[in-house]
């Protein structure tokens, strides 16, 4: 009895294991992963052993859009037969099929837009595996996942995450289903990776930052274009810098917020936990709420430990503003919790940009607890530019949306690391005036 050597990626390979019982295997990544390769080949390879065990049948390839079979899986699964002699050997391949030689297997391409009633109608599948399935609806997952009804039929799914509310990332890697694996592959586990794609990764990485992530390192979208901070975050991912932090308890810790209000329409109260140590910021908590009474942010900050003894309140101008409805201020307020509060003057014309730059000198510095920062993060990497809406495209300054309060309250950090000369508070800084200038040395 002859065997066949079947090449992978290391990564990979533990998903094809046809003999753990299995109905969900996939894998989600960015870009060069060879998980679409590689699944094309492990789908042929499932037909000639369905072919093999007399379980005629279809194998269905599904994409969310397909509007001819050059849209559809057609040429990778082709393409995956003719690298094996002898899959050549089992599958006759036309310009429009894919089918065994024994006539027991036929592959099927569908759009689950368009043809989803179709693929209801359809008998015998074996198998159902569903590329770049990122956009698939959950109302599609509904209906077309009860169309796999055969004993030990199996359904595989492919994709390069973009949302987190994504239906296919919601079912199937936040809260996988029994009896599934899943693998993250990215570049780097792809042996095969060629010169090419290298060339065009490092330029992505060099002139796309903000979309490098999503692309190369099967990270989430951010923004299309004009992110302010992507590059800091992608160095700081390479880096080792997102990871876990853990604070100095001989030290305060110091709470850096952007003010929302109270009421429905208010804006989002964001708050980022961190320590300046040495030359490092270290970042370990981000907090957001909205239309929420201040109680509730220092109920927050209670449970996470950070009581007066412990943490230092640090507020924009607006800090010593009352608040619309319930007429005090949110530094009154948060004294009258204990705290010790510091109100950061009005940096004037320009303050926005000030603190963007302020920002990109700084992030270098900042190590970010990966867990309990993330939702921060995500607001960092979308913050940007806003352009006008003509040709021009002209510059209009930082776009205000649900991202701009936490970016605010993390610019408002990055001013006070760097000029704590202005009634600011340190641990361990010396104050010496050279020249007219503030310098300072930890």
């Amino acid at each position: 009895m002859s065997c066949a050597q079947i090449k992978l990626p290391e990564k990979i390979a533990p998903v094809f294991d046809f003999d753990d019982g299995c109905m969900y295997r996939g894998a989600f990544g960015g870009r060069g992963s060879a998980k679409t390769r590689s699944f094309a080949k492990m789908a042929a390879i499932y037909g000639y052993t369905m072919a093999q065990q007399n379980k005629p049948g279809l194998i269905v390839c599904g994409r969310e859009y397909m509007n001819s079979l050059d849209e559809s899986s057609f040429a990778e699964v082709r393409d995956a037969i003719l690298s094996e002699p002898w899959l050549e050997n089992v599958y006759d391949i036309g310009t429009k099929y894919i089918r065994t030689k024994c006539g027991k297997i036929d592959f099927a391409f569908i759009g689950l837009r368009r043809h989803l009633d179709g693929i209801k109608s359809k008998s015998n599948i074996r198998l159902l595996w569903v590329d770049e399935a990122e956009p698939v609806p959950e109302d599609a997952w509904q209906k077309v996942i009860p169309t796999v009804r055969e004993n030990g039929a199996e359904i595989w799914v492919t994709w390069n995450p973009e949302r987190k509310s994504s239906a296919t990332h919601k079912r199937f890697r936040e809260n996988p289903p029994p009896n599934s694996k899943f693998v993250e592959v990215n570049w780097r586990d792809n042996p095969w990776f060629s010169d090419t794609l290298e060339a065009t990764r490092l330029d992505d990485y060099e002139k796309r930052p903000e979309n490098y992530q999503h692309i190369w390192e099967g990270g989430f979208m951010t923004v299309g274009s004009g992110a302010y901070y992507a590059r800091g975050l992608t160095e700081a991912k390479d880096e080792g810098r997102i990871g876990r932090v853990s604070f100095d308890p001989l030290m305060r810790v110091r709470i850096y917020c952007d003010l929302g209000g109270t009421g429905a329409r208010a804006d989002a109260f964001a708050a980022w936990c961190a320590q300046f140590v040495g030359k490092e910021i270290r970042v370990k908590d981000y907090y957001e709420a909205v239309g929420q009474p201040l109680a509730e942010h220092i109920q927050w900050l209670h449970k996470k430990g950070y009581d007066p003894s412990k943490a230092d309140i640090y507020l924009p101008h607006d800090g010593a503003t009352n608040d619309r409805i319930y007429d005090v201020s949110f530094e009154s307020s948060f004294r009258d919790a204990g705290y010790d509060v510091t109100v950061i003057p009005n940096q004037g014309k320009g303050a926005a940009r000030m603190r963007i730059e302020a920002v990109r000198r700084v992030m270098p510095s900042i190590w970010f607890d990966e867990a309990s920062t993330e939702a921060g993060r995500d607001a960092l990497g979308w913050y940007h530019e806003k352009l006008s809406n003509d040709s021009r495209e002209i510059g209009l300054g930082p776009e205000h949306d649900w991202s701009s309060h936490g970016a605010d309250a993390f610019g408002l950090m990055a001013v006070a690391y760097e000029q704590p000369m202005a009634g600011l508070k340190t641990e361990g800084v010396n104050y010496n005036r050279q020249h007219g200038e503030n310098s300072w040395m930890r």
